[in-house]
């Protein structure tokens, strides 16, 4: 799950480097508290760096940007995630093969 929200922070991050933290997490759908940790441990690892904007009337907006491992990280994390979900297509699409022949053989399904 790390992975992912780590994906999902890079991406957003890598389209719109002046996007706040309220309005990542409103974005992914997780708290606040959840997206700086995220941030904190991006930044920690050296894949983002954030930078305080020198025009900005807030002092606390921040730009966000991904540093060239950032961008490895994120080509990286992005195959491992393709990968992944190619799998859960597969497996899912098996089981709707399963079903529709489960229910072509039952006649319509109804009882």
């Amino acid at each position: 799950m790390d992975q992912e929200i780590h994906l999902k922070v890079l991406r957003h991050i890598e389209e719109n480097p002046e996007i706040t933290q309220r309005e990542l997490a409103e974005k992914l759908g997780v708290s606040l508290g959840k997206v700086n940790y995220c941030l904190k441990a991006l930044i920690g690892r050296g894949l983002v760096k954030a930078r305080n904007f020198r025009n900005s009337d807030n002092k606390r907006a921040y730009l966000y940007l991904l540093t060239p491992k950032g961008m490895e990280r994120k080509a990286s994390i992005t195959v491992t995630f393709l990968q992944r979900k190619m799998r859960e297509y597969e497996n899912l699409r098996q089981e709707i093969e399963e079903l529709q022949r489960e229910v072509e053989n039952n006649g319509n399904g109804e009882t």
